[in-house]
């Protein structure tokens, strides 16, 4: 992303968009030697609503307006 805290004003504001409810546990880490890049971690009751939630649209739509840069990288574990 280009800036941190542009990033996470926008992150911080979609908290209460209802597309995103079933997540049930976040929590993001910046890297020591480039605080711009982030790890995003959600929580969900099973890999199909984190697979979902990736897919979404309003997530698409928020990460661009928050500046991310490049294709994001998704991983899932159980």
């Amino acid at each position: 992303m280009a800036d941190y805290d542009a990033w996470r004003k926008v992150y911080d504001s979609v908290s209460d968009v209802p597309a995103f409810s079933n997540i049930t546990g976040e929590s993001v880490h910046r890297m020591v030697d480039d605080p711009d890049n982030v790890l995003v971690l959600h929580y969900f009751d099973s890999v199909d609503e984190a697979r979902a939630f990736t897919a979404l649209p309003e997530l698409q739509e928020a990460m661009q307006r928050a500046g991310v840069q490049g294709e994001p990288h998704f991983e899932y574990y159980e």
